[in-house]
């Protein structure tokens, strides 16, 4: 029986790639951050039987030593290190917080693996975010990273890390470089799930706003159930490599909500334009622009071409845009009406 170790197991694409893996008779160790109600975040929705399967470690990426202690316990044939401070907007206003996590997280991670278990294949979740506001579309292996957050800096540091440890210790290390994929088990702070959730609760008779950024704010959005089938074919391919997931396609954080309302039954019209501009339901007011939500540095045009994994891996995406959006707001509608 394969073991695989998850760092971050608790977060959306943990939860997905921890089902997957056990469906493919995997035996899972998983890293969740220590926290006073021992939590297990996304994994609380899993059926109680996959959760008691899986092996729970309970401390930080950050304390090399427990990193350490877990690789050489578990001695994993696969590393799959998503463990992360994933929120842009959050790198903003903490970059220190975001740089001990996702850089130093990464080197003990990988550290780990050269030192005790050389053997393990290491996977490196990478991000779309590396690219910042590129001048070309779409985006492949061999386009120039131009990140704008802190968050996409301390994601260059981690490809770049693992990049090198590939070449100078010839361990089995890949990037994959996701690009936006989202789920209904996506954390409420990010943009997708923020309006998934409102919409639900207007569904179930809410009269409030939902107050957004940049409603022209395009993004190449996916659905992260797709992604992790990538990430573990990346690790079957017989040579460790660095590859883009994604759709291929465009579409403004307006199409989300436009589609999230249409999923609830409900229209939306727009009205005004710039900071003014609002969103109607039957006359009232359920959208406006606010501009606390706006980044410091917008990155946008980042559209991928995953040619190489579609050639390379066999892997392409199967859930539509609309199916995503769909899926998203009628499991929060369901979850808000119990």
């Amino acid at each position: 029986m394969k073991k695989a170790l998850i760092t971050g197991i608790a977060g959306q694409d943990g939860y997905f790639l921890s089902q997957l893996l056990l469906g493919k008779g995997y035996e899972v160790i998983g890293i969740v951050r220590r926290n006073r109600d021992m939590r297990l975040g996304a994994l609380d929705r899993l059926p109680k039987e996959l959760r008691d399967s899986i092996d729970i470690k309970h401390g930080d990426v950050t304390d090399s030593q427990f990193m350490n202690g877990v690789v050489k316990s578990s001695e994993p044939e696969e590393v799959y290190h998503l463990a992360a401070q994933s929120y842009v907007g959050y790198s903003f206003h903490n970059p220190q917080a975001t740089f001990e996590t996702n850089i130093m997280g990464t080197l003990n991670a990988v550290n780990a693996v050269r030192d005790i278990s050389p053997e393990s294949k290491f996977y490196f979740a990478a991000t779309s975010e590396l690219f910042g506001t590129p001048e070309n579309a779409p985006q492949d292996e061999h386009t120039q990273f131009m990140p704008r957050s802190p968050y996409a800096i301390s994601k260059l540091a981690g490809y770049w890390l693992t990049k090198n440890y590939r070449e100078a210790y010839k361990i089995f290390a890949t990037n994959g470089i996701l690009f936006n994929h989202e789920s209904e088990v996506r954390g409420p702070e990010f943009v997708t799930r923020k309006i998934s959730l409102a919409v639900a609760r207007m569904h179930q008779g809410s009269k409030e706003v939902l107050e957004l950024g940049n409603l022209n704010s395009r993004k190449d959005w996916g659905y992260a159930k797709d992604y992790v089938e990538g990430m573990w074919l990346m690790m079957q391919h017989k040579e460790p490599d660095d590859f883009i997931l994604g759709t291929g396609k465009l579409h403004t954080v307006r199409d989300f909500v436009e589609g999230a309302f249409a999923a609830a039954g409900m229209d939306v019209e727009w009205k005004g334009d710039g900071m003014n501009e609002k969103g109607f339901h039957n006359g009232r007011e359920v959208v406006r622009v606010n501009q606390k939500f706006f980044r410091p540095l917008e990155a946008d045009n980042m559209l991928a071409n995953y040619d190489k994994a579609k050639h390379a891996l066999g892997w392409k995406p199967k859930t539509t845009f609309s199916e995503l959006v769909k899926l998203m707001v009628e499991s929060d509608i369901e979850k808000s009406g119990h």
